[in-house]
């Protein structure tokens, strides 16, 4: 009997799958066993012919038993280590041969790109065995540090390697290095919006969820694009996690260093949001993470879906249970939401006057709840800019290239001080944390007290005011949160009409 490793996945984690072949006498056959979902079973036909293509003509029963049994396997991930095991069974390769093996046979022997390539990766790391993939998935492996992993264009390749007859080169380590590319809209492309810009990058400095309120027309959703522009890098730890989920997911690896930005239409269901499924896949939350989660009218979103937000945004991650089991995906996301003030969209517009009753904006208002939008750091509204007032803006505002320094700096202060306690931005503070390491100046300390009950504010709104403040303290490049920092960190919270 021979045994193989191959891998199956479960959320953005890879498991080991213990692959073992028996050869008997009779008429020929290949069974699966091991709790197969079709895709798997029909590995048998893929794997048969492949191996024609070598010359390997197999007799008698082939019996393939993937362990452990109660493990669920899906997807094509297994066509190669059953095809090893049965050639290792049947003699056309060495007993002594080990390492973990993943890809999709075609029928004349080449293998195809799977989704895992990073999962695996780590998988391979943590067994210390090698990891045999196809070529497609070379870049994706090739991003995690200290796996011995080879990459191959077809099962003729791997056998010869398998039999030392011609190895196959070891892929090296390699990420790709940050560069300043061009992405728009850029924020001198927007005209005015002044207050919106600042709010933006206090957002992006600290990772502060953000929120406009505007009619139509007065660029939102410009205002929301820009952000892509003025975020830094991932870092080497932020691209890692990114590819994994992007990697578990299947989806196209375009290896850059640009933070996610995820635009959700309001049709979209909770499962499409959060993850599930049959095969428990990541939800636009989680291809978010690192990154924007934008949610354009959110208004429009079904009260259910904006609910499911609001333990993510708390806690950075979402854990997701059905009945074939419960995975935990990270979720660490800024929110960035746009909608209109009422149903009409044009309450407290300078050009055209709205037409909704007080009922209807009430009604409208109510679509978020009081607990989401204290959930969201920054409310901003967007104003629209008369026809005049658009063309008498000059041409010279500031560029994405200049915010984005200053992001930068903000974001390596925060990284300095925070680095110790295991979190990376301001928003990410916890409640004790903002007692005892914030900063507050004795005058900050008295101005928040004598103010903000005018606010209205919740305990959670409180915290955010200070994270904000500090965010905008370290903007400024100053150690302490002083008492200028709260006043412009409190008219981020002073309410829009949607908070009536």
């Amino acid at each position: 009997m021979s045994r193989i490793y191959g891998l199956t996945l479960k959320g953005i984690d890879a498991l080991p799958v213990e692959v073992e072949v028996c050869l008997t006498g009779g008429l020929f056959s290949i069974s699966i066993v091991g709790l197969a979902d079709t895709a798997v079973k029909e590995a048998r036909e893929r794997v048969r012919i492949s191996l024609g293509t070598l010359g390997i003509k197999l007799k008698g029963h082939v019996s393939v038993n993937l362990a452990p049994a109660d493990l669920p396997k899906e997807g094509s991930l297994l066509d190669l280590p059953i095809a090893v095991g049965i050639a290792r069974e049947a003699g056309f390769i060495p007993e002594g041969v080990g390492g973990i093996f993943m890809g999709e046979l075609a029928l004349d022997g080449r293998l195809r790109q799977v989704r895992g390539g990073v999962p695996a990766a780590f998988l391979a790391r943590q067994m210390g065995l090698p990891l045999f993939a196809p070529r497609g998935n070379a870049v994706d492996v090739s991003m995690v540090e200290g796996v011995e992993a080879y990459a191959c264009s077809n099962i003729a390749e791997l056998f010869c390697h398998l039999r030392g007859e011609r190895p196959l080169q070891k892929l090296d380590f390699a990420l790709p290095e940050a560069k300043d590319l061009a992405i728009e809209p850029d924020f001198a492309d927007i005209r005015g919006q002044a207050a919106a810009k600042r709010g933006l990058e206090i957002a992006a400095a600290g990772s502060h969820g953000v929120i406009f309120v505007g009619s139509p027309g007065s660029g939102k959703t410009m205002l929301a694009r820009a952000i892509r522009g003025i975020l830094p890098p991932l870092s080497d730890d932020e691209l890692i996690e990114v590819m994994r989920i992007r990697s578990a997911r299947g989806m196209h690896l375009n290896v850059d260093r640009t933070r996610p930005f995820r635009a959700v239409h309001h049709t979209s269901s909770v499962v499409a949001i959060c993850g599930g499924g049959v095969d428990l896949k990541p939800g636009e939350l989680s291809l978010a993470h690192r990154g924007v989660l934008f949610l354009d009218e959110i208004t429009e979103f079904r009260r259910d879906v904006l609910e499911s937000l609001r333990q993510p945004l708390e806690d950075g991650s979402i854990t997701v249970s059905r009945a074939s089991g419960t995975v935990t995906y990270p979720a660490s996301v800024l929110l960035v939401a746009a909608c209109n003030p009422c149903p009409c969209g044009y309450l407290g517009d300078v050009v055209k006057s709205c037409s909704c009753s007080p009922s209807d904006i009430d009604r409208y208002a109510k679509k978020l709840s009081g607990p989401i939008l204290d959930r969201i750091d920054i409310h901003l509204q967007v104003p629209r800019l008369t026809p005049e007032e658009l063309l008498e803006l000059g041409g010279d505002a500031e560029n994405s290239l200049s915010v984005k320094k200053r992001v930068m700096a903000a974001r390596a202060i925060q990284l300095e001080r925070w680095h110790p306690f295991g979190i990376n931005y301001n928003a990410e503070l916890s409640e004790k944390m903002i007692k005892r390491h914030l900063g507050l100046t004795r005058e900050a300390k008295m101005f928040i007290k004598s103010v903000g009950v005018n606010f209205n504010l919740t305990g959670r709104g409180l915290s955010r005011v200070l994270k904000i403040a500090r965010t905008i303290a370290d903007l400024a490049g100053e150690k302490n949160v002083r008492d200028a920092h709260l006043a412009e960190a409190l008219t981020y919270r002073g309410g829009t009409v949607l908070e009536r």
